[in-house]
């Protein structure tokens, strides 16, 4: 979808994903090895009284379910940023939707213009979990 094409409040709902905990603990092992995402005895000591899914990984697990929307197409030239607020926990077999708002566009030259997603994910019980502000640089129409 060219620059051009997309309007401000544009939303699309993203397909739920399932925090299996074998792919958690292996992914905190990996890639966020501390006691509150691998260490179960620890982990009942917490405020959260389990352990807890890596943000990364809960906030990776919407992306990929994102990008199978493939909201831009051929258009999107690159990404540019990314902002995640984690807002409340995630636990083993969570499972999270989510729905990705366009939020600002930008014109930034006579080639491509700036696209600001908001993605908004919830767990099984509708509660926000997480926000995403990911800003991407889309193909604009030729002139």
């Amino acid at each position: 979808m060219y620059f051009e094409d997309i309007k401000h409040g544009m939303t699309v709902e993203i397909a739920p994903a399932v925090i299996e905990k074998e792919k958690m603990l292996s992914f905190a092992r990996t890639y966020d090895n501390i006691p509150l995402h691998t260490d179960e005895e620890y982990a009942k000591s917490t405020p959260f009284g389990k352990l807890i899914a890596p943000g990364v990984m809960s906030f990776m697990s919407v992306w990929a379910k994102y990008l199978e929307v493939d909201f831009f197409g051929e258009e999107l030239l690159a990404g540019k940023s990314t902002k995640i607020e984690w807002i409340k926990p995630v636990f083993a077999e969570d499972v999270l939707t989510g729905r990705a708002t366009v939020t600002a566009l930008v014109e930034r030259n006579l080639k491509n213009g700036l696209v600001e997603l908001t993605i908004d994910a919830y767990n099984q019980k509708g509660e926000l979990v997480l926000r995403d502000v990911t800003e991407a640089i889309v193909k604009r129409k030729a002139l």
